[in-house]
């Protein structure tokens, strides 16, 4: 299976950001691509930036709706599965969202964040809800597939839900700046879910200079073994393609080891 992840910097121009993402979408779907993925609010500036304002948070987008229909028409067009991210609304509320739409255009559901953070330049808790819906696994055209959304990727309790749940990959839209961490740590981290809980990772990075940050880019795929299989540029607009076989979950140690021999009855209380 082929698998895109979409590295693309946002102007201010939500409309010109979204028309962007659905050439992209469209081009990596007509290349092969069955699963795509975009970074974290791919669509518009990193809003977290700045604090909260009344202004900003009238950004917030619905699910479904006309951020998310275009994107639903390709899915069903090349029979890819397309998983987004964006600043939803819902009722009264916010959130850091990821839909997942099936290879038929359907929405089988949305992943929120459920670990929000507070610091310089990342005032997310202004904006987002903590997510509601747990850890879901959803059962796509291509596969088991779960999200972690940026900041939960550093919790190694949600990461191993998903792979109890099942997840045969886990996609991680991400907001990641230039020298946020040392180097090669994010990768680090996704290997090391990755072999623990039997399932392909794929980070998808924001890419370009904004008000305060610099994302990084540099998206990537690891393998359940471990093994970093692709990576994409630093600094620059691109599509990551890379070939995957999910079926390489069934012959994981995590799958075939680690997860028969885990003890929840001991320690469950603990996390």
């Amino acid at each position: 299976m082929r698998l895109a992840l979409i590295q693309q910097a946002a102007s201010h121009d939500r409309a010109a950001n979204l028309r962007l993402g659905i050439e992209n979408a469209r081009a990596a779907a007509s290349q092969g691509a069955k699963l795509i993925s975009f970074a974290e609010l791919a669509f518009d500036r990193f809003y977290p930036q700045q604090p909260a304002t009344p202004e900003a948070l009238e950004k917030a987008v619905e699910i479904p709706g006309p951020t998310i229909d275009p994107f639903r028409e390709i899915a069903k067009q090349y029979e890819c599965v397309i998983v987004l991210n964006v600043f939803e609304r819902c009722g009264t509320q916010t959130f850091d969202s990821s839909p997942v739409i099936d290879a038929d255009g359907s929405i089988l559901g949305t992943t929120r964040m459920v670990h929000i953070t507070d610091y310089d330049c990342f005032h997310e808790q202004g904006f987002y809800a903590p997510g509601d819906r747990g850890a879901p696994v959803f059962d796509t055209a291509i596969g088991k597939l779960g999200v972690a959304i940026c900041y939960d990727r550093h919790y190694p309790e949600y990461m191993r839900a998903l792979g109890v749940a099942g997840a045969e990959i886990v996609l991680v839209p991400q907001a990641g700046a230039v020298d946020e961490w040392p180097a090669g740590l994010y990768e680090a981290e996704l290997q090391v879910a990755a072999f623990q809980n039997g399932y392909f990772t794929a980070l998808c990075n924001r890419v370009g200079e904004e008000e305060h940050l610099a994302f990084a880019g540099e998206s990537f795929v690891c393998a359940p073994d471990g093994r970093v299989m692709a990576r994409a540029a630093a600094g620059e607009n691109e599509t990551l393609f890379c070939e995957i076989d999910l079926a390489e979950t069934k012959t994981s140690h995590a799958r075939q080891l680690f997860m028969r021999d885990r003890r929840p009855d001991l320690y469950a209380d603990w996390i």
